[in-house]
Formats: structure tokens, sequence, C-alpha cells
């Protein structure tokens, strides 16, 4: 029907290609690809039974956003001094606790058991639940003072307190090794209306002699 030249039909199979390679990627864009969401305000504390140098190795597997104090590249982490009180020196500067903040891999997450907690409701909530897995009020005030406001501006909360499921996406090596670590990753959802759903589980923690923990958290849009 068309007398089309031979330039003129290597001109429309390339534009051709091109339509379907931009389809193709919107399409796995919309429906496949896992968008990296943020791990917000990882703060680790370490509590050495005495003034301790430790080395706190963190293998980031996306890209790190922030950190403070300073993550050093060479040793994939911080060297400093620590202290019973979790006081960190490093460099001759003093912090609470070692803080960052990354991008990473999108998860299946469970939504089978989880807490529901409406936004007037939040701040009790976490005291209670935090306190009960043995965060120290110092750890979940600060928790608490960092996540309140981000739940009270949603009508419902779904929640969930992962542990090594997903921390594993950012392991953590420690030198001296801790007699006890944990590892508080929790998962907020918002909603706009209350549904029935089975709670959660919690196990306390076991804390004793030299010891770590580290809370942080995302949220699900």
């Amino acid at each position: 029907i068309y007398n089309w030249s031979k330039k003129s039909l290597i001109y429309f199979f390339i534009f051709l290609s091109l339509v379907l390679i931009i389809f193709s990627s919107t399409i796995y864009s919309v429906f496949f690809y896992r968008w990296p969401i943020i791990a917000h305000k990882p703060v680790i504390y370490l509590y050495p039974e005495q003034k301790q140098e430790v080395k706190v190795e963190l293998e980031v597997a996306w890209k790190l956003i922030a950190d403070y104090p300073r993550y050093d590249e060479e040793i994939k982490g911080w060297e400093v001094t620590a202290y019973p009180d979790s006081t960190i020196i490093e460099d001759e500067k003093e912090y609470s606790y070692l803080f960052w903040e990354e991008e990473f891999e999108n998860n299946d997450w469970d939504l089978n058991k989880w807490f529901i907690v409406e936004w007037k409701d939040a701040r009790e909530f976490l005291q209670e639940k935090l306190s009960y897995i043995w965060l120290t009020p110092k750890e979940y005030n600060e928790f608490i003072v960092y996540w309140y406001p981000k739940m009270m501006n949603n009508k419902y909360n779904l929640v969930y307190f992962a542990w090594l499921d997903y921390t594993s996406k950012a392991p953590l090596n420690i030198t001296p090794e801790p007699d006890s670590v944990l590892r508080v990753f929790t998962v907020i959802k918002p909603l706009e209306e209350k549904i029935d759903i089975q709670e959660q589980e919690l196990e306390k923690f076991d804390r004793k002699w030299f010891s770590v923990v580290e809370w942080w958290g995302t949220i699900l849009e």
C-alpha cells in the first residue's frame, strides 16, 4: 500500500523499538519494580561494661543518605570509644549514639499480625510496647519524640515491630562482640479506617553485659 524506501523502513523500526522500550519500562515501573524506601533515623546505642574501644561495621546495601558522626567508608562504619552510659567519643567529640539513614529495597511485608493504633493513643502505645520489650526510658523517649509526630497525622496506624527478617538488610558487625543485641525496626502504615487484624506478639529483650540497642523504621505509603 505504501511505497516506503528502505531508509524510511529503518527509521520506522527504530521508532517502533523505542516506543516498545519506553512502554515496557513504564509497565515494569508501575507493576513490578519495588521502589526503595527510607530507613528513618536508625540510631545505635553502645553499652559496654566499662570504657571500651569499639568498632562498628555497617553493611550499607543501597544508598547511605545521612550519618553522624561521619561514616568511614574505608572501614565501613565507625571506630569509637564507648562508655557504659552509652556516651560515645569519636575524634575527641562526644555523641549520644551513632546515627545513619539509608535507602533500601522494599519488601513483601507481612500484613498478618500488626497493631492498629489510633493517632490519639500513639504516645501511650509506643511507651507501653517499647518499655515491654525492654528499651530504657532514654531510648523509648527518643524514639517517641521522633515517631509520634509522624503517627499523629494519620487517623489510624498499622504498626509492626520487625526483627532479624528485616534488619538483616543492614548487617551490623561489632568488635568486640556484644553479649546482647536488640535491633527494633518499626514499620508504620497510615490508615483512614480501623480494621480487624490479629495483634503481633512481642518478645522481651534479654539485656545483659555488653549490650547494643538500635531503633529505626519506615513508613509504607
